[in-house]
């Protein structure tokens, strides 16, 4: 009978089980985003890295997975989105137990990297293989619900899996457990997924080469100037870090298909979604660290501890990821988002009153504030970025909300992370006591890492008293 169409066909058991394939991973990938915050502390102790370098460590991941979303996605409709998973967990995993087995701390920034471009090849086919296993619109919507979710779940545990590894192992096991993880998908994968190809497709590698190049060049330029470096050089490393973005934006324009579609920003929508998500996962990002770090150097907690002490603000954030499509259905989403900023600013306002005789329970307290507040723009941004465009340029759109994700908890990493160094080391040469030997007080004035590592080896009275 003409003129009746006919329904998508709904998936079945292999689908969903295809799904747990998709979903395992992705749940880990950004869990690498914050697996380390916890584990900082004693892999510093092995690996001896400047404050910068532990910060190129903990960041440098989430700016090349940001830097590179896109066009692996691009790669991925060329060569296969199955094919070049499978090739990015097993690059995962490889490049997971060198970094486990790294004693340099140069070395270990690279193999962050590394496993960064390997997490871009892998979270775009990620989601471009649920397209493809769902076909039904409703059950097409709960697989992407359960995907969102999972990368929520990931960031929120990433400290409290590090800290229960740590416990039983050492800070070499938060790479390692990896493993595993993508030896199941380099198996299941052939088995339960479907291979999708665009032969079509056009790849611009140069394009993302230039956008991490612009970013990192800007990032080192800030961590130049909280490191106290000369300042021609930091100031030369953000003018090039600008031309080179600008070169990026004008290939965009010129492209006929572009990496980015940064004419998506003429929209008000999208950019102001874009830019508060951003805003937001930025200063969660930068606080995130140095929070971790408060609860083993300063509060004393051991690893395990420290991820006990981030689980309750880690379960309302799920909750509240949970909670925020629905609360949007009713309230306009806008407001949905400005209640869970707020939230945030109040948690903030509550970090400044925090001193060395602040109690646990509201350091806790503070935190369980801020971290769930960026729960609705985490949940709603890539609905309203995606639905405020034509369903053509829906792909770009989707790209950018994954990218803004990725790159705001890195930059936060990078610049909160750069002004809490410079403020250390503006004040450490005021408070160390007399009579410390050279290298002690070289070390100190180095990273709060050195500190603690030189008051362990000083005689007893003074190495208490530090």
């Amino acid at each position: 009978m003409s003129g009746v169409s006919t329904p998508a066909p709904r998936a079945g058991a292999k689908q969903w089980w295809g799904l747990a394939v998709l979903v395992t991973p992705s749940t880990l990938l950004f869990m690498m985003l914050t697996i380390l915050f916890v584990a900082a502390p004693s892999m510093a102790q092995d690996l001896n890295p400047t404050g910068t370098q532990l910060l190129w460590i903990l960041d440098i991941y989430g700016f090349v997975m940001a830097g590179f979303l896109v066009a692996m996605g691009v790669l991925g409709d060329r060569v296969g989105k199955r094919l070049l998973m499978v090739i990015g967990a097993i690059v995962f995993a490889v490049i997971s137990v060198v970094a486990s087995l790294t004693t340099d701390p140069s070395l270990m920034i690279a193999w962050r990297a590394l496993l960064g471009l390997g997490a871009a090849m892998m979270v775009p086919s990620t989601l471009g293989l649920i397209f493809v296993l769902f076909a039904d619109a409703r059950q097409r919507g709960v697989a992407i619900g359960v995907w969102a979710g999972g990368i929520s779940a990931g960031v929120a545990l990433g400290p409290l899996l590090s800290g229960l590894l740590l416990e039983v192992f050492g800070w070499q096991a938060t790479f390692l457990v990896a493993v595993p993880i993508m030896a199941l998908v380099a198996i299941g994968a052939p088995l339960l997924l479907p291979e999708h190809r665009d032969t079509t497709a056009r790849i611009d590698l140069f394009s993302a080469l230039l956008l991490v190049a612009g970013l990192l060049a800007i990032i080192y330029a800030i961590k130049r100037f909280a490191a106290q470096e000369p300042a021609g050089p930091s100031i030369g490393l953000i003018a090039a870090g600008v031309l080179i973005g600008l070169w990026f934006v004008i290939r965009q324009l010129r492209a006929e298909r572009p990496l980015l579609d940064v004419r998506l920003f003429a929209n008000r929508t999208v950019s102001g979604a874009l830019a508060v998500f951003l805003l937001a996962a930025a200063a969660l990002g930068g606080i995130y660290s140095l929070f971790t770090q408060y609860l083993q150097q300063v509060q004393g907690l051991s690893p395990l501890e420290a991820g006990f002490a981030i689980l309750p603000a880690a379960a309302v954030l799920i909750v509240v990821s949970t909670l925020s499509p629905v609360f949007a259905r009713r309230f306009r989403p806008g407001n949905v988002i400005a209640i869970g900023l707020l939230t945030q600013v109040i948690g903030y306002i509550l970090f400044t009153q925090l001193d060395p005789g602040t109690g646990l329970a509201l350091v806790i307290g503070s935190f369980v504030l801020t971290y769930p507040g960026v729960a609705p723009a985490m949940a709603l941004t890539t609905d309203l970025v995606v639905g405020s465009v034509p369903p053509e340029k829906a792909g770009g759109a989707s790209g950018l909300a994954t990218t803004a994700n990725d790159l705001g908890i890195s930059l936060g990493i990078a610049v909160i992370g750069s002004i809490g160094i410079a403020t250390y080391r503006s004040q450490i040469t005021q408070l160390l006591p007399g009579g410390l030997p050279a290298d002690a007080t070289a070390a100190a004035s180095r990273s709060i890492d050195g500190a603690l590592t030189a008051a362990a080896e000083l005689p007893g009275a003074l190495g208490g008293h530090w």
